[in-house]
């Protein structure tokens, strides 16, 4: 009798942990979702975060007494944040302004971006230390890591900023596959990795 009563706490502790993951998975990419604009999406995936939300915390209501399903919630609230991060980090939705500052000449890092496919923007300015060029592009958030190569390559002393974008609306991005083929692959690679 009292392993059964074990087993049942250990297997309610472990469904809570995972409801709680779930549903602040989904809270953190809500919040992402939101935050880019996408006013569609947002409200579905609050429906399920808060239908999870409602089974995890019912197991807590009627079991008061088990201090490991307070642990298990806490666990997971705490795990679910980690991998809703890491979820929306790899999903890379929206855009992001890049602003390269530099003293050294800029025409091979415009030119390297443009052919790419970048819209680039650049102005002659004046800094604290002299001359300077500023360049400001928009960009795809998942195209972040190839612009900064770029730039390492072609102004490696370069100073850059980089900011969240709310809404675009228009641009000259580079040909890229969709989102959801991009999210698969995306999940393809989050996935090989555990392997």
């Amino acid at each position: 009798m009292m392993n059964e009563v074990t087993s049942q706490v250990i297997l309610f502790a472990i469904l809570i942990f995972v409801a709680r993951v779930a549903d602040v998975t989904l809270g953190t990419m809500r919040i992402a979702f939101i935050s880019r604009g996408q006013r569609f999406i947002a409200p579905i995936i609050g429906f399920f975060e808060m239908l999870i939300w409602l089974l995890a915390i019912r197991q807590i209501i009627t079991n008061l007494t088990n201090v490991a399903y307070y642990f298990s919630y806490a666990g997971g609230f705490a795990a679910g944040i980690f991998v809703g991060l890491y979820i929306e980090e790899k999903m890379a939705i929206g855009s992001r302004i890049i602003r390269v500052i530099t003293k050294k000449d800029a025409t091979d890092l415009i030119q390297s971006l443009s052919e790419t496919g970048y819209g680039v923007t650049s102005i002659d300015a004046k800094g604290n230390e002299g001359p300077v060029h500023l360049i400001f592009s928009v960009i795809k958030r998942h195209d972040l890591p190839d612009y900064i190569r770029m730039i390492q390559k072609n102004n490696p002393k370069a100073f850059y900023s980089i900011e969240d974008v709310r809404f675009v609306s228009e641009g000259v991005f580079p040909a890229r596959e969709s989102f959801i083929g991009r999210s698969k692959l995306s999940l393809y690679r989050m996935f090989a990795k555990f392997r």
